[in-house]
């Protein structure tokens, strides 16, 4: 289609240049003749569009030889000319001229470029549409016949990310790119070079960091799948046992999210019984026995049950756990435990099934308009908590500290989990566990029962003790250990230690997770 477009290009200019010189030689050479009816270029020029479109009005005619030599040439071209032309203005509207040309003409709205478009990208789409309607949605590659016309106004258009960027000239804000295939930084063709563009670019992946560099930004949909889990279903005070029936991908991050947020007191002791494969992730963490009960129920602290035999054999755990996590990576398996589950069981507590099949009566999550939102995707107002978070860190300590800008992509995460954590610490606060949303009137009056609540010492070393126990599990959990002295290589922090063993100071930094309630509410 690009060849076929550049030819029709290529012959039009031709065959323009070609028709502006016959009728300059026609022009000049009737001119001088005083019979002549064709007395101007303007002349010329109808008497040439008559011809070529073979009207033939006959009110003009070349009188001299050489006149009537380029009316014989529009003649012969007039069927080739008009093709060509026809062909050309088929050709424009058919493939990326026009929509590069309709694209061209909002500059100034938000650009979002889509690499694919899948179910994925077209459910991201529509949860930035209905967010910000001023913006122009753009898929890289022509629409399938058998892909339904979205509810949101789009553009197909089959050109990488360097010609779009081309087309919006610096002109608003930075276009943004989104590859939403697994993986498709390393395999897809339209992600080279996306480093040097003036975009910002986020790339699902399976594994890695959230950031690579410069422009480039990861997410994990599993990850983001965890995050909305434990926030629109957080954990309440009265469970104490949590089954997870699962262990792939879907099941590793929501326990990866319950290490880092489930934190509601110094007292609790929850027991998350995990069914699957944790091999790799038990090698991989290895230091998680230092804030967690490993494979035996513990009274005073939260636990962490490996089982390698089926779930089917413990009929009084899954009889008697508060709630039940079915999240295999494989969603029909999923309805298959569920099934088997309400059929031969007699369940005490909550069943929550991950499914992006929306079935009445059945406790769902992670289905995809909930987890490729633009606050889940781009974290935006997370990583703002997080940039605050290590500002408030910042002017609280007296020793030498980090800007958000210096910090590498673990104290980044470390910032982040403090922010991730702060639904929880509006739901301690408030003594409210229904509490699902951040919103400023919340987090307003969170704020105030922060700032009240200071005068009392016993309180402020409640929350601070709250915020360690936190703080320890994120640390341990990317295998730190105590060490006199802060050693980023050697993976050891003084910190690393009972809160009762901490100074005064070390103590102090714990208040800044939860000062950001009184910067973040004029942002919310």
């Amino acid at each position: 289609m690009k060849r076929k477009s550049k030819l029709y290009l290529r012959m039009t200019i031709l065959l323009l240049v070609i028709y502006l010189f016959l009728l300059t030689v026609l022009c000049l050479s009737e001119y001088t003749d005083s019979h002549a009816t064709i007395r101007s270029f303007g002349d010329a020029f109808w008497y040439s569009l008559v011809t070529l479109t073979t009207v033939g009005y006959g009110d003009l005619t070349p009188v001299t030889p050489l006149g009537q030599a380029v009316g014989v040439i529009f003649l012969l071209l007039s069927a080739g000319i008009m093709m060509t032309l026809f062909g050309a203005v088929i050709s424009f509207v058919t493939s990326e001229g026009l929509p590069l040309f309709l694209l061209s003409r909002q500059r100034k709205k938000n650009w979002y470029y889509f690499a694919d478009c899948s179910v994925e990208s077209r459910t991201l789409a529509a949860n930035i549409y209905k967010e910000d309607a001023d913006t122009v949605i753009i898929f890289g590659e022509k629409r399938d016949d058998q892909t339904e016309f979205p509810d949101y106004p789009c553009l197909f258009i089959n050109v990488s990310p360097a010609r779009i960027v081309e087309h919006k000239k610096g002109v608003g804000s930075k276009c943004r790119i989104f590859l939403m295939q697994e993986n498709d930084i390393g395999s897809n063709p339209r992600a080279i070079d996306l480093h040097t563009l003036p975009v910002d670019v986020y790339a699902r992946t399976t594994n890695g960091r959230d950031h690579l560099s410069g422009n480039i930004n990861f997410f994990h949909s599993y990850d983001c799948c965890a995050r909305q889990y434990w926030h629109s279903k957080p954990l309440c005070s009265y469970e104490n046992t949590i089954v997870i029936l699962g262990f792939g991908n879907y099941g590793r991050c929501i326990l990866e999210r319950a290490i880092m947020t489930n934190i509601l007191s110094v007292s609790q002791h929850v027991a998350y019984h995990i069914f699957g494969d944790a091999r790799q992730f038990l090698s991989m963490h290895n230091h998680l026995h230092e804030t967690f009960s490993l494979n035996s129920v513990s009274a005073t602290t939260d636990s962490l049950i490996f089982h390698d035999d089926l779930w089917e054999m413990h009929h009084a755990l899954m009889e008697l756990a508060d709630r039940i996590i079915i999240c295999p990576d494989n969603e029909p398996e999923g309805w298959n435990i569920y099934w088997r589950l309400n059929s031969y069981y007699k369940l005490h507590g909550q069943i929550h099934l991950h499914s992006n099949r929306k079935t009445p009566g059945v406790t769902y999550f992670g289905a995809n308009e909930e987890i490729y939102t633009p606050d889940q995707i781009m974290r935006t107002a997370l990583n703002k908590a997080a940039i605050t978070i290590n500002e408030i860190f910042c002017r609280s300590v007296s020793y030498p500290t980090r800007t958000w800008d210096e910090l590498d992509d673990f104290h980044r995460d470390s910032k982040i989990a403090a922010a991730d954590h702060l639904l929880m610490k509006i739901r301690i606060l408030l003594k409210d566990e229904t509490i699902t949303e951040l919103t400023p009137e919340i987090t307003q009056r969170a704020s105030k029962v922060y700032r009240e609540s200071r005068k009392a010492p016993d309180i402020q070393e409640m929350y601070r003790r709250i915020d360690h126990t936190r703080w320890l599990r994120f640390y341990t959990f990317y295998n730190w250990s105590y060490g006199p002295a802060r050693n980023d290589i050697a993976r050891q922090h003084p910190m690393l230690c009972p809160y009762d063993q901490l100074n005064p100071e070390q103590k102090r930094e714990r208040d800044a997770a939860w000062e950001l309630l009184e910067s973040i509410a004029p942002e919310l």
